[in-house]
């Protein structure tokens, strides 16, 4: 069977401007990193932009069409681009109290109270509205309500800001996972930022267990015993 191809694909303002046209005159981009991990936070950006923004820099994309070279030289770039930004994280602790929906509303709650100012409309990456359909009651509530959200599959490849908002997310977990790798080398977080699919992330769960940085509430097989 022949490998599938993933061509990179060039974020436009069109949903965007879109959006503009009817009456919306800020319009975010929200995306989230981390959700497929066995280790660390999740992790949620927003990206603000208003109409008769700039056009868009050369060289944005989805965050994970980006080499870590590429993507830290697009962050400054990113954030003198857009009026606002900011990140939230839901912890360990809590994606294992909350579960992973529920995480993924914290961290974007948190991250949406970040801005100074709430926009007119959000794009939300996917096809599930997280953000606005609350469902448990412990959840940290925000200071201010939710604006309108719309979900856009495969946004932060087509939709600009939400571009713009994956990068600053990814960026911000993965320095965030190195950091963490000083205290826990056995896991290689430097480099798989505490995803799954890395032998190295497996081996050294299969050698060492688990950290206080894993998430205890998923399967992550291959433990030593009692781990």
């Amino acid at each position: 069977m022949a490998a599938r191809v993933v061509r990179k694909v060039t974020p436009t303002l069109d949903v965007e401007t879109s959006l503009w046209d009817r009456g919306h005159v800020t319009v975010a981009g929200m995306d989230e990193v981390g959700r497929g991990a066995w280790a660390g936070p999740i992790t949620v950006g927003i990206a603000v932009l208003a109409k008769g923004c700039p056009a868009v820099p050369d060289g944005l994309a989805d965050s994970k069409f980006l080499s870590e070279a590429q993507r830290e030289r697009m962050v400054p770039v990113v954030r003198a681009w857009v009026g606002q930004w900011a990140v939230g994280e839901a912890s360990v602790e809590e994606i294992d109290r909350l579960g992973v929906t529920a995480a993924l509303r914290t961290a974007g709650w948190r991250a949406l109270a970040a801005l100074p100012t709430h926009p007119d409309v959000i794009i939300l990456d996917g096809a599930h509205d997280y953000l606005s359909d609350p469902m448990e009651e412990t959840l940290f509530c925000p200071e201010r309500s939710i604006p309108p959200v719309r979900t856009e599959v495969k946004g932060d490849a087509r939709c600009a800001v939400v571009a713009a908002a994956s990068v600053l997310a990814k960026s911000h977990r993965d320095l965030h996972m190195a950091a963490l790798a000083g205290q826990f080398p056995q896991y290689g977080w430097e480099r798989n930022a505490g995803y799954a699919g890395a032998a190295e992330h497996v081996d050294g769960v299969a050698a060492h267990g688990l950290s206080v940085h894993h998430r205890r509430s998923w399967r992550i097989p291959a433990q030593p015993a009692g781990a």
